[in-house]
């Protein structure tokens, strides 16, 4: 790690409690308790978010495949939630009992609310999909049956399909004095079969591991019918256990820990390191057990003394399992049941260029172009550029970071054709991206094994930036082309999350991304930016000292004014800096994504602060930041969001963005992120409710957004 970034990192800590310290100077007119209860607390603000994200699965005016997606995404982020921040908690009531959240809850509490509150949300989950979006399925014709509903006929054809295709890859596992219970994989759904030999009395058990390999909703026939994976197993016990008496099967499913921990003192070779650490996370402490909610007692006893399974770890759902793998419904070919298709357009600056007019150097030097995804098409624009790149013989080097990206890449394969072509290509991997790690790996050997200079990050920090520059020989110059965005190098995703990014061959910014990509692949003292805020080299500081000028402003009658555009609100300085902004008279807007520790509209404390969160189509993933209230005002779009982890432990990059038409824009983006009457608000309490339109149409975000681009978006450059 460079010294800059060494430094950064290991003071990051004990100037986080500094400024949080000082930042907030007024004392509450609201009562004494004001103060001590200004943050909400982080977990339970995630679960507040995943429950928005399950009430678009009964969003009724939504198409019903949307619906059944939202369904998946729930249980999908539940499990990541899982094996993240509550086998975080796990590991702190291990090691320090007494330490306490922002918000003053020790471990212990905020498990036990995190309990309750998960139980109450995977019954509302279960009662969704059966209640609601299974009988709905059924009337379009996709039924999803129990064993008991089939016919003969289907019961026939699906014992074949079970000989031919399941059986040969089943291993029941015996558990007895001479079968130690066997190892349960991460996320896994089992069966647990009670049996015995007939005529005895004493009761046998069994696990059996449904493979992952086959779909979990298996068709019947070609109807539209699906049955649970785990029913046709069951249904056939008699051939894995062949003789013996079958007395009940009920599934099961395991939840590990699955965050990496590494030292920073370890080894020198961090991707050996990471393959390692990969290896033992698949053996890590369970941190939930659910199981059917007909399993007898006796069995969840048996499931619960199994090493590394704390009883307390155990939950228990109201329905089937894993329904993460809803996603295989949304996946079906039915276009009556999904939303209209959208079609990105590209941005009219690059129209020309994208038909092969021009090149997209010479629009980019031309000017520079905000392009603002899904909207903006992101193939025509940002891929488009790293694949000219590798084709033009005028450039010498292209530098990237790639944080995660899509399995059969078009930017990894540019990058390839680049260094094929005798051209320098650097690029930066992060290899510690959550969940992405193995994929990641697999991503380096291969740009490595092309010839190209790959770095794979740094340890103690996550390089999370989205950074990509091209150098390029014009005539006896050289010239650098940047693109700085929100989002990753993503193909896919690209087109259902919501990012905006800059394409510039500003010197200034281009020579400040030198600098940066320089400071990550070797050694530098850098420390300072001409159009770049960089974590952890100061974001926290640069943006109190913003939140800060504003309440100057305020103060001195001057137009003053704060939007934020985020994922998630934390970080508790920029939270009291907020704070102190509305005592000051700064009015303030916040449209948060998901976690927001911040508490608004308290008397005497935020009541100049308002915050909002958008769902819908698309995942709001921008982070865009405005400071002021006039022509004047500071646009910054980065990739960082204001957290602990982005300020303090990962690199981040946020970028001034300075022409008047892109101002216009973001201020138009936000000024519609702000007026959206789809939205979800905040409330002092805590609790999230829909904001009341009033009269009038419907004013959303997306499809306002959806209908601009269709209609050329006037004044867009």
């Amino acid at each position: 790690m460079s010294a800059a970034l060494t430094s950064a990192y290991h003071s990051a800590g004990s100037v986080t409690r500094r400024m949080s310290a000082s930042v907030l100077r007024l004392e509450p007119t609201g009562g004494p308790e004001t103060l001590e209860n200004r943050f909400l607390n982080r977990e339970l603000s995630w679960l507040d978010f995943n429950e928005r994200v399950l009430a678009l699965a009964e969003e009724r005016s939504l198409a019903l495949l949307e619906r059944v997606k939202f369904a998946a995404i729930f249980a999908a982020n539940l499990d990541e939630f899982y094996q993240v921040r509550v086998a975080t908690l796990r590991s702190q009531l291990l090691a320090a009992p007494a330490m306490r959240s922002a918000d003053g809850l020790a471990a212990a509490e905020q498990l036990e609310l995190i309990a309750e509150r998960a139980f109450q949300l995977a019954g509302h989950h279960a009662r969704v999909f059966s209640r609601q979006l299974c009988p709905r399925l059924a009337s379009a014709g996709i039924r999803i049956l129990r064993w008991g509903q089939l016919d003969d006929e289907a019961r026939r054809s699906l014992a074949k399909s079970f000989v031919e295709r399941v059986f040969p890859e089943l291993t029941p596992l015996a558990v007895d004095p001479g079968h130690p219970f066997p190892y349960i994989s991460n996320l896994s759904l089992n069966l647990a079969v009670s049996l015995r030999e007939p005529g005895d009395r004493e009761t046998l058990f069994a696990r059996i591991k449904v493979p992952p390999t086959f779909p979990r909703f298996w068709p019947v026939g070609v109807h539209g019918s699906f049955v649970p994976f785990e029913e046709l197993i069951a249904a056939n016990l008699g051939m894995l256990f062949p003789g013996m008496e079958i007395l009940s099967h009920h599934p099961f499913r395991v939840t590990r820990a699955s965050d990496l921990d590494f030292d920073d003192d370890g080894p020198d070779d961090l991707l050996r390191a990471l393959e390692a650490e990969l290896s033992r996370r698949r053996f890590s402490p369970t941190v939930r057990l659910e199981v059917d909610r007909r399993m007898p007692a006796r069995i969840v006893k048996r499931l619960t003394r199994e090493p590394q399974r704390p009883r307390e770890a155990l939950d228990v759902t109201l329905d089937k399992l894993e329904l993460a793998a809803l996603w295989s419904l949304v996946d079906l070919r039915r276009p009556d049941l999904h939303e209209r298709p959208f079609q990105p357009v590209t941005p009219p600056a690059l129209a020309h260029a994208a038909a092969g007019g021009t090149d997209l150097f010479a629009t980019i030097d031309d000017h520079d172009v905000l392009v603002h995804h899904p909207y903006d098409s992101f193939t025509d624009t940002v891929q488009a550029l790293i694949e000219q790149a590798a084709a033009d013989p005028d450039v010498l080097a292209i530098k990237q970071t790639l944080y995660r990206t899509s399995g059969e890449s078009p930017i990894v394969d540019a990058l390839i054709e680049a260094a094929a072509a005798g051209k320098q290509v650097v690029v930066l991997v992060e290899i510690k991206a959550r969940f992405d790690e193995k994929a990641n790996i697999a991503w380096a050997r291969t740009l490595e094994r092309a010839g190209c200079h790959v770095v794979y990050g740094l340890i103690g920090l996550k390089t999370h930036c989205k950074l990509a520059m091209v150098v390029r020989r014009e005539g006896e110059a050289v010239r650098r082309y940047v693109h700085i965005g929100t989002g990753n190098y993503h193909p896919t995703t690209a087109n259902h999350y919501e990012d905006v990014g800059l394409l510039t061959s500003d010197p200034i910014l281009a020579a400040d991304v030198s600098n940066l990509f320089n400071l990550l692949s070797g050694y530098s003292l850098q420390d300072t930016y001409e159009s770049l805020i960089v974590a952890p080299l100061g974001m926290r500081r640069r943006m109190i000292e913003m939140i800060g000028d504003q309440a100057v402003r305020a103060e001195g009658g001057q137009p003053a004014g704060i939007v934020m555009k985020l994922n998630n609100l934390v970080d508790e300085a920029i939270i009291d800096a907020l704070y102190d902004a509305a005592r000051r008279g700064v009015e303030i807007d916040l449209i948060v994504r998901s976690i927001c520790a911040l508490r608004p509209a308290v008397r005497g404390l935020s009541e100049r602060i308002r915050v909002r969160s958008i769902l819908g189509r698309f995942l709001e993933h921008s982070r865009i930041y405005r400071f002021g209230a006039g022509e004047d005002d500071q646009f910054w779009i980065g990739s960082a969001d204001m957290m602990h982890r982005n300020l303090d432990r990962r690199v981040e990059a946020l970028v001034r963005v300075e022409t008047a038409a892109h101002k216009a824009r973001l201020r138009r983006i936000l000024e519609l992120a702000v007026a959206d009457t789809t939205a979800w608000q905040l409330a002092a309490d805590g609790s999230w409710s829909r904001v009341n339109a009033g009269a009038g149409p419907p004013i959303s975000l997306q499809v306002s957004l959806m209908r601009a681009a269709y209609a050329g978006a006037v004044g867009r450059t």
